[in-house]
């Protein structure tokens, strides 16, 4: 138990400093951002309470806010998020049998689930936030292509993340 708080208090603080430091300045023609920091909150183990993962979410948003001065978007976003995780957690880990598995890591639950739980959760995120952002329907085209292309980004950022951290699961 201690440890996976340590592990997860230098992953908050490392994540939110690649978010700030390194990828904030990281565009692609205006229509792609990478948001890496939403790993946190889908990295927390399985039997996280819900208040606390609330609670890790709107810091996460917070901070994020904080450096990206954008009172509540990242906060609102993330909250969101940490609904969706523990309703996609709820429906899928039951009837695929992963209720053993403390984590929902890349080498943990395998390539498969960890990419639909990544590429569900990421969309939702970007869409809610991007939409809040621009907070008009006129320009849904651009705030869809944003979403689209930005979580492709996230994800591949994801994937490159989990596969350097990787560890062979060890089956008995």
């Amino acid at each position: 138990m201690g440890r996976t708080i340590i592990v997860n208090v230098l992953r908050f603080f490392v994540l939110v400093f690649i978010q700030v430091f390194l990828l904030k300045n990281i565009t692609l023609y205006n229509f792609s951002t990478p948001y890496l920091y939403i790993l946190f909150i889908l990295l927390l183990p399985f039997e996280t309470p819900n208040l606390l993962l609330f609670a890790l979410a709107f810091i996460l948003g917070l901070t994020i806010d904080a450096f990206y001065d954008t009172p509540g978007l990242h906060t609102a976003a993330c909250v969101l998020l940490a609904f969706v995780r523990i309703l996609f957690i709820s429906i899928t880990v039951q009837k695929d049998g992963f209720d053993n598995e403390p984590e929902p890591t890349l080498s943990m639950m395998g390539f498969r689930w960890f990419l639909t739980y990544a590429v569900v959760l990421t969309l939702i995120h970007h869409f809610f936030l991007f939409n809040l952002e621009v907070f008009r329907f006129s320009e849904i085209q651009y705030t869809i292509t944003r979403v689209v292309l930005s979580s492709l980004f996230t994800v591949f950022l994801m994937l490159i993340s989990g596969l350097l951290f990787y560890r062979i699961k060890e089956r008995k």
